[in-house]
C-alpha cells in the first residue's frame, strides 16, 4: 500500500471521527437548548450503576469516563457444609466500560464461566425529562457478543463461530420518584450453535428490573428475566431472578447479590440458567463498580 493511500485513509478516518464528535456535540447543545426553551430538565440517577444486578441498565459512563466492573459469584448455597455452602467455589467476571460520548459507550469483559470473552456497545437513544413537554421514559439500545473458549473433550468441531452468541436489547426505564425506578428489557439472543435441532437459534425474552432507594446511599434492587416458552427444550432452563443490596460509597457502588444464575453475561444468565430458587440453587456474590474520570470533561461533570 502506497504512502499516499495510507495518508488518505488516515485523513478520512480522522475526518469521520471528528465529524461524529461534532455531531454528538451539536446534538447535546440542541438537546440542552430545547430543554431550556421548553422549561424541561433531564432526569438523572435512574440507576446508580450500569447493571441492575446482572441485567444492563440505561446508564452508561460519561464521555471520557472508564468504569471498572467486578462481578463475583460463589457456589450454590445448598451445596452443603463440605463446600462451606458455596464459598469454596466461585466464578468471576471482570469488565471495562468506556464512554466515547455522553450517549455512546463500549465495553469488554472476561468471565470464568466457560472462559468467556464478551464485548458490548450501548447508546442512549432518549432521556427522560421533567417539566413542559416532558419525555416520560429513557431509552437505550444495547448490543453484545460473547465467545466461550473452554475446551471440551471429543468436541474438536467447536470452532470460534460455533462458540459465538449475540444479544440485542431495548432498555426502557422510568424514574417514578426519587426513591423508585423501573425498567423493561425486551431481549433477542442468537446462538450460532444449539444442543439439538429442537432448540431455537433465535431466543426471545423480556426482562424487568427495579431499584428502591431506602437511604441516601443504599437501595434494594431486583430483576427477573422471563424466557418465552418452547425455545430451549433440550435443557432444563429456568428464568433468572436476582436480588441485590446496593451501597454507594464515593466513586464506587458495592452490591451484595443473591441469584439463581451463576453466569453474568446476557447469553448465559438469560438463556442458560439451570438453578431454581425453590430448590435452594442460590448463588451469593457481589458486584463492585468503580468509575475513573480520564478526561477533563468527565472530571468537570462529576
Amino acid at each position: 500500500m502506497s504512502i499516499k493511500r495510507i495518508a488518505c485513509i488516515a485523513f478520512l478516518f480522522s475526518a469521520h471521527y471528528s465529524l461524529r464528535a461534532q455531531t454528538d456535540s451539536l446534538m447535546r447543545m440542541l438537546n440542552d437548548s430545547l430543554s431550556s426553551a421548553s422549561g424541561s430538565t433531564i432526569v438523572t440517577g435512574t440507576f446508580k450503576a450500569t447493571h441492575v444486578i446482572n441485567m444492563q441498565t440505561i446508564e452508561s459512563p460519561a464521555a471520557g469516563a472508564l468504569n471498572f466492573v467486578i462481578q463475583h459469584r460463589f457456589g450454590q448455597l445448598n451445596s452443603g457444609s463440605y463446600n462451606f455452602f458455596g464459598l469454596d467455589n466461585a466464578s468471576l467476571r471482570l469488565g471495562l466500560e468506556y464512554g466515547l460520548t455522553d450517549r455512546l459507550a463500549i465495553g469488554i469483559g472476561r468471565s470464568s464461566v466457560q472462559k468467556t470473552f464478551d464485548g458490548n456497545i450501548k447508546y442512549k437513544l432518549l432521556r427522560q425529562t421533567e417539566g413542559a413537554h416532558a419525555v416520560p421514559v429513557s431509552l437505550s439500545l444495547f448490543g453484545g457478543i460473547s465467545n466461550y473458549t473452554q475446551h471440551y473433550a471429543g468436541k474438536d468441531y467447536l470452532n470460534a463461530n460455533y462458540r459465538t452468541a449475540y444479544t440485542a436489547q431495548l432498555l426502557v426505564a422510568r424514574k417514578i420518584s426519587s426513591h423508585l425506578s423501573l425498567q423493561l428489557a425486551p431481549t433477542w439472543l442468537h446462538y450460532n450453535l444449539v444442543p439439538t435441532a429442537e432448540d431455537k437459534n433465535d431466543v426471545f425474552a423480556i426482562g424487568g428490573g427495579a431499584r428502591m432507594k431506602i437511604t441516601k446511599r443504599m437501595s434494594i434492587n431486583a430483576e427477573y428475566n422471563y424466557l418465552l416458552p418452547n425455545q430451549l427444550v433440550s435443557t432444563d432452563v429456568h428464568n433468572s431472578f436476582s436480588l441485590g443490596w446496593d451501597i454507594e460509597t464515593g466513586g464506587h457502588v458495592f452490591q451484595l447479590v443473591f441469584s439463581n444464575s451463576q453466569s453474568m453475561i446476557e447469553t448465559q444468565y438469560i438463556g442458560q440458567t439451570t438453578g431454581r430458587w425453590s430448590k435452594g440453587d442460590i448463588y451469593f456474590g457481589f458486584n463492585i463498580s468503580r468509575n475513573f474520570n480520564l478526561s477533563k470533561k468527565a472530571k468537570n461533570d462529576r
